[in-house]
């Protein structure tokens, strides 16, 4: 099922999260700060959240496929344990300008759901450490809390140990 719907047309990244936490059944409130949430560093000191509390959002392409790996602040991806959890040869993040066409997301506001089709999702077990993280909502001044493991429904995700 695509989230992307004809209603989303011309919606801002914000309004097209919050439609797709919506239409999946979350509950909770998407947050705006006028301070900006570009880095884990940035959206701790906005939120008030310790950065392993922040969840960041990577748009990599594996084999040529676009997924999500999300990782806890802090952490950093292991491309060699996504290539193994995936079976995949090659395995790169996706630069700023592909995960734009790709998304109409930029760097600092990539979020875990929104996308115009479903994409995979790798979820770094750190995440499940905490009762709650914070994710961007469509752009660098946008957010939600989520449990984890309101996270991996959302997202449809795989729990993996994919961290450094």
């Amino acid at each position: 099922m695509s989230e992307q719907s004809s209603s989303w047309e011309g919606l801002d990244p914000v309004a097209r999260v919050e439609a797709a936490l919506q239409n999946r059944g979350y509950v909770g409130e998407v947050f705006r700060s006028d301070a900006t949430i570009f880095t884990v560093e940035d959206a701790s000191r906005a939120i008030g959240a310790r950065p392993e509390e922040i969840l960041k959002t990577i748009l990599i392409l594996a084999d040529g496929e676009p997924l999500l790996a999300l990782m806890r602040g802090p952490n950093k991806m292991h491309t060699g344990k996504v290539k193994r959890h995936l079976g995949a040869k090659k395995v790169r993040m996706a630069s700023p300008d592909y995960v734009y066409d790709l998304s109409g997301f930029r760097i600092g506001g990539v979020p875990p759901v929104g996308y115009p089709r479903p994409l995979r999702a790798l979820l770094d077990e750190d995440l499940f450490l905490h009762e709650t993280v914070w994710a961007a909502a469509g752009t660098d001044h946008a957010f939600f809390p989520v449990t984890p493991e309101e996270l991996q429904r959302l997202t449809g995700g795989k729990r993996a140990d994919i961290r450094q």
